[in-house]
């Protein structure tokens, strides 16, 4: 058996403010294949609240007693548990310039979840072909959850698929199927003509893109290729 669990999760805000979502992915023993995700609706929600959430849900699926690593592309989520959380404690949950904390109820949630465990949080960049796995699962599934406003989730069909960008998972009953970002089936099912960004920008589905990222033209400018393949009312 492993000695840690391994983790990521990811929320998604088509809009920001917009329909939202939060999923996470959970291999919880490697070596056995054992793994589980889920994914929920938020309503209309800003992307920050979505990536929060996401990370609220997760610790509180995670079995507290085992170590866990938390792979996220949301620095600000990470930050904000990590980085600033002790100062705006000291200062009484004012920012630096004397401002009250942005979605303060969920991140006080969060450093409830946080105490008395071992968690490390590892930063991942987003959409990166070739890029982390789970963060791609996570990636999609929250996707899949802001646009069809439905829970899903259950075991992963095959952990060792997904750790290595292979796996198409599938949602509960009724749940359509889906293929991560960044595998060779979501390139298949969404095809699109891409180049090389100049400048960072920010995509429909709210997400940034970074310069030299890979982008394709879809109905509300310029962004992700997955994004530019699903339909101009998403």
């Amino acid at each position: 058996m492993t000695d840690r669990a391994i983790a990521a999760c990811d929320g998604a805000c088509k809009g920001n403010p917009g329909p939202a979502a939060w999923a996470w992915v959970l291999v919880e023993d490697v070596d056995s294949g054992s793994g589980r995700w889920a994914a929920g609706p938020l309503g209309d929600a800003t992307n920050n609240v979505a990536e929060l959430t996401a990370l609220e849900q997760l610790l509180s699926a995670a079995p507290a007693t085992v170590p866990l690593e938390v792979r996220m592309d949301s620095q600000y989520a990470m930050n904000a548990v990590t980085k600033w959380l002790p100062g705006w404690k000291r200062r009484g949950w004012k920012t630096a310039s004397g401002g009250p904390v942005a979605n303060r109820e969920l991140i006080v949630r969060i450093d409830a979840l946080l105490a008395d465990r071992e968690v490390k949080f590892v930063y991942v960049p987003a959409h990166q072909v070739g890029g982390d796995p789970l963060n791609a699962f996570a990636d999609q599934a929250a996707s899949d959850a802001a646009i069809s406003q439905r829970p899903a989730g259950g075991a992963l069909p095959d952990t060792a698929q997904v750790l290595t960008g292979a796996g198409i998972p599938t949602g509960s009953a009724g749940q359509r199927t889906f293929a991560p970002r960044g595998t060779q089936a979501a390139r298949t099912a969404n095809p699109a003509r891409t180049l090389a960004a100049k400048y960072p920008g920010t995509c429909r589905c709210g997400k940034r893109y970074e310069a030299g990222a890979q982008i394709a033209k879809n109905p509300k400018g310029w962004g992700h290729p997955e994004c530019a393949a699903q339909p101009a009312s998403s």
